[in-house]
C-alpha cells in the first residue's frame, strides 16, 4: 500500500537526521582536526623541545606541540589560570611539587643537567673557579632562591664552603646568562646546557664534579586539562630513545647516567 502524507512528513526528519550523522567526522560529532598540546617548560629545554616538537609531530601525525618558555617557578604559577596547558616540564622536583594539585600520573624524570660558571668572552677577570667569585669588586649574578637554578647555585657554593656576594638575583638561568652577555656582570652560574645556544657570546669555567649538582628535570599531565590522554602520552614518550637522543644532543644527560 503506497505511504500516506502523514507517513512521508514522518520519515523526512528521520532521514535528515540520518545525513546529518553520515556527514559528520568519523569517531565522534568534534572535529577532526590535530590536538594542539600546550607544554609550559623551563627556559632551559627551548632548543631542545624545539627540536622534539618536529620530531614528535611527524611520529604522531594527529598532535601539535605548542611550547612556552619560562622559569619553572613562573611556569608552575600558570597552573591556576583559566586555561593552564596541557603539560609542566621543570628544572627541578621542588617546582613540580608546589604545582601538584594540578596535575595528574606519574611525574617521570626525563633528563638531568648541571651547573658552569658563565663568563665575558675571553675571560677578561681572568676567573678560573669557583673560588674566584669571592673576590671583591667582582660582579656575580645567579638565580633567585624560589628558582630551580637559584638553589641549585646555592647548593653548589654550600658544598665549596664558599659565601659569594652576588650583584643581583635573577628569575631564570637564561636571565643570568643575559645579564653575562651583555656586560652587566662577570660571572653567573647556569646549566651547561645554556652555553651550547649562547656560541662565542659567552664562554665558561667548568664544576668540579663533587662540587656540582645533578638538575632534574620532571614532566606531568596537567590535571582536567582538555587533552589528558594525548599529554599523559607525551610525558611518557619524553623518556623514550628517541626523546633521549634530543635530549643528549642539546647537552642534557638521561635519567640513570652520570657525565
Amino acid at each position: 500500500m503506497p505511504d500516506s502524507p502523514g507517513r512521508r512528513r514522518l520519515r523526512a526528519p528521520a532521514l535528515l537526521a540520518l545525513l546529518v550523522l553520515l556527514a559528520l567526522p568519523a569517531g565522534c560529532g568534534g572535529s577532526s582536526g590535530p590536538v594542539t598540546l600546550t607544554v609550559l617548560a623551563a627556559s632551559s629545554l627551548t632548543e631542545a623541545f624545539g627540536e622534539m616538537g618536529v620530531a614528535y609531530g611527524q611520529a604522531h601525525p594527529g598532535v601539535k606541540l605548542r611550547f612556552e618558555f619560562g622559569g619553572s617557578q613562573e611556569m608552575a604559577d600558570r597552573l591556576s589560570d583559566h586555561d593552564p596547558g596541557d603539560v609542566l616540564v621543570t628544572a627541578d622536583m621542588a617546582s613540580m611539587q608546589e604545582a601538584d594539585d594540578y596535575l595528574t600520573g606519574p611525574r617521570p624524570i626525563v633528563a638531568h643537567n648541571s651547573l658552569t660558571i658563565a663568563l665575558a668572552p675571553g675571560n677578561p677577570r681572568r676567573i678560573r673557579g669557583l673560588q674566584d667569585l669571592t673576590r671583591p669588586g667582582l660582579r656575580v649574578v645567579v638565580g633567585a632562591g624560589t628558582v630551580p637554578v637559584g638553589r641549585y647555585t646555592r647548593q653548589v657554593l654550600a658544598r665549596a664552603g664558599l659565601t659569594v656576594r652576588w650583584t643581583s638575583e635573577e628569575i631564570s638561568a637564561r636571565a643570568v646568562l643575559d645579564r653575562v652577555r651583555a656586560g652587566e656582570a662577570d660571572a653567573g652560574l647556569v646549566y651547561i646546557t645554556d652555553l651550547l645556544p649562547a656560541g662565542a657570546a659567552a664562554s665558561s669555567v667548568p664544576i668540579p664534579a663533587n662540587l656540582n649538582v645533578t638538575a632534574a628535570y620532571p614532566a606531568a599531565a596537567v590535571k582536567d586539562g582538555p587533552h589528558q590522554g594525548a599529554a599523559t602520552a607525551f610525558v611518557s614518550w619524553l623518556g623514550t630513545p628517541a626523546a633521549q637522543r634530543l635530549f643528549n644532543k642539546y647537552g642534557f644527560a638521561s635519567p640513570g647516567t652520570t657525565r
